[in-house]
């Protein structure tokens, strides 16, 4: 009988958890990982061939939007977005709501492939068409003890409260759904994960000062709340328009506040420069993978002047793709500077750390579960695009191979890995 249920051999195993960076063995047996270390002896039932690619801990997708079919075209397939792009687990951002986690849990979690968990929405109607009906998301579509009850009742899958503080909820509502979703948050014991940057237009023309927005939400967030989209294209958020990171960032940031990329439609590369020059380093690397970003064109205006310097709308889809997932946006960090190592402990003891999972997720120690990526690195010239059609060049890109979810192998088929082709603006 052989000793080992699986053994991924001769990659080079980076877990920023556990210290290790080298060429490295994983064993596998019941579904945890069992040894790593330079050389294993033994036999094994099933063996994968790693040499030259990258072994890490199963990366964790922070910013997903995964109810699909429930959220309209905002919905994406958990496991096209998780294990089928090389991802072990994704965190559904506010489209499961109060009133609808039962059917995110039968329908959305239970069935998938991919470890599922949500930061449940403060609204009762949750992501609903993706948040198109404005109407919907204001102080009166929040009942705090019906958000109390979906996270008491359903700890399993729920780790936090997914919140919003942008101009256009502000020019109507002020900051109040954030206090709200503070009050749930705190009597829980749960972070709140906070978007940043415009959603919504102002009410009736109205023009609010972006900078308003983050003075008066900051305040409200305790040690381990998150921030989203620290590089976006939108005004209200980490960069003003004049260049500047907001000085309340690096107070809440020094107080134990989390900072996650949530890519999405908003990434500006200009603006990321501004802010990781300026000190503020992701803690999290969210995807932010949903239907608008892979189909629709942004038929909106765009913030594009000031120190982004955009002349040009969002183009079709992501960044002119329809191929968009979590690696892609790893890439995209590390083309801008972030070490390798920085980013892959942001998609996995980080991400398990936001999640309180450090104890399951996030490593390859021995006794953990066998949830694993394996990374190619390619080298040849690429150019990646941001969200206003801004490009900046590569020489290397990570791409995923397959994923280990608790120690089963699952190719990255996904058809979201597609080649990255600009269309024409």
């Amino acid at each position: 009988m052989a000793k080992f249920d699986l053994i991924v051999r001769g990659g080079r195993v980076i877990d920023p958890a556990s210290g290790i960076d080298g060429a490295h063995d994983v064993a596998v047996k019941d579904g945890t990982i069992a040894q790593v270390a330079s050389r294993i002896g033994g036999t094994a039932a099933r063996t994968v061939d790693a040499r030259n690619q990258l072994v890490i801990p199963g990366m964790i997708d922070t910013h997903g939007h995964v109810y699909q079919h429930v959220t309209g075209d905002f919905g994406m397939n958990p496991d096209e977005v998780g294990i089928r792009s090389g991802v072990t687990a994704v965190v559904d951002q506010g489209g499961a709501a109060p009133l609808t986690i039962q059917g995110f849990r039968k329908f959305i979690k239970d069935p998938a492939a991919t470890r599922v968990y949500a930061f449940v929405s403060n609204y009762l109607v949750g992501g609903l068409f993706g948040h198109r009906h404005v109407g919907l998301y204001g102080p009166h579509g929040i009942n705090v003890k019906e958000t109390i009850n979906a996270i008491e009742t359903n700890r399993d899958i729920v780790k936090g409260i997914k919140c919003h503080a942008e101009v256009g909820g502000y020019s109507r509502w002020g900051i109040e759904t954030l206090r709200l979703g503070k009050e749930a948050s705190r009597a829980t014991k749960v972070p709140v994960y906070v978007h940043l940057g415009r959603l919504w237009a102002e009410e009736n023309g109205t023009t609010i000062d972006p900078g308003r927005v983050i003075d008066d939400a900051l305040p409200l967030l305790d040690p381990g709340d998150i921030l989203a989209h620290p590089f976006t294209k939108h005004p209200g958020a980490f960069v003003s328009r004049e260049g500047k990171v907001h000085p309340l960032i690096f107070e809440a940031m020094a107080r134990g506040v989390r900072i996650d990329v949530g890519r999405g439609g908003h990434m500006s590369f200009n603006a990321a420069r501004i802010a990781l020059d300026a000190g503020v380093v992701p803690f999290t690397i969210g995807g932010d993978i949903h239907g608008y970003t892979i189909r629709r064109r942004d038929e909106s205006s765009v913030w594009g002047a000031g120190a982004f310097g955009g002349e040009q709308g969002q183009l079709t889809t992501i960044g002119g793709t329809g191929a968009f997932s979590l690696v892609q946006v790893m890439n995209e960090l590390i083309a801008l500077g972030v070490g390798l190592t920085d980013v892959i402990r942001m998609v996995t003891v980080n991400a398990a750390t936001m999640l309180g999972l450090t104890d399951e997720l996030g490593s390859l120690a021995p006794g953990r579960v066998a949830d694993v990526s394996v990374l190619a690195v390619d080298e040849d010239d690429w150019t990646l695009q941001d969200s206003l059609g801004v490009c900046i060049k590569t020489d290397k890109r990570l791409r995923p191979v397959l994923a280990l979810r608790a120690g089963k192998v699952h190719r990255a088929r996904s058809p979201l890995l597609g080649e990255q082709v600009p269309e024409v603006a």
